[in-house]
């Protein structure tokens, strides 16, 4: 019995392994951390994240990629920009707070689009599409989000790219890549019972 457990637990530690690879290799050609690899794109997707971590520190993940989203528009790379985050509660509400961050630092009002509905990075790509009729975009976070978003986005048709923010190095660094890990391999889960985003909803025009 021992030994039937420990082939299963190996099993199925090689294909989470896997799994972490397609995603790694099949997503890398399309991302970069500099800004000159990437084409101009009409659209830029911010993935969100709680601006503030327990304690009340400020989460580096949420303010380096606004930073990454700014230099985007700055440099031309991008002209419009949809946050997508978590608005699941009255009292939490990711994408207006990556828009007051944006408006902060200078980007028009005018050119971004609030997805409230993009509980799962998963339901944010699909929702690019579906909802803000976006095809080809830039999506903005750290490298492995990157790597996972536009695998998944990219499965579906649809030409992402992905411009890294800047890395975190922290106590939670470890315990989120261990996270990213696991939610490679939910992926593939994904697409296999053919899971479709919580909501899509009326469509948004993006001028």
């Amino acid at each position: 019995m021992a030994l039937v457990a420990g082939i299963l637990v190996l099993s199925l530690l090689l294909v989470m392994t896997l799994c972490n690879v397609a995603v790694s290799c099949g997503a890398s050609p399309f991302i970069s951390s500099n800004m000159a690899d990437l084409p101009n794109v009409k659209t830029g997707v911010v993935l969100g994240t709680n601006p503030y971590r327990k304690g009340g520190a400020k989460n580096e993940y949420f303010f380096n990629r606004i930073d990454a989203a700014v230099e985007l528009f700055q440099q031309g790379k991008i002209r419009d920009i949809i946050v997508s985050g978590d608005n699941a509660r009255n009292d939490y509400n990711e994408p207006l707070m990556m828009k007051r961050e944006l408006v902060k630092r200078g980007i028009p009002d005018s050119v971004i689009y609030l997805d409230y509905a993009g509980f799962r990075t998963f339901d944010s790509m699909i929702r690019t599409r579906e909802v803000f009729g976006q095809d080809s975009f830039i999506v903005i976070s750290q490298e492995f989000h990157n790597k996972r978003a536009v695998y998944i986005a990219r499965h579906f048709g649809e030409h992402a790219f992905g411009y890294n923010a800047r890395a975190v190095h922290n106590a939670s660094a470890y315990k989120i890549q261990i996270r990213e890990f696991f939610a490679r391999t939910k992926v593939f889960l994904d697409f296999l019972t053919g899971k479709q985003p919580h909501f899509l909803g009326r469509k948004v025009e993006i001028k």
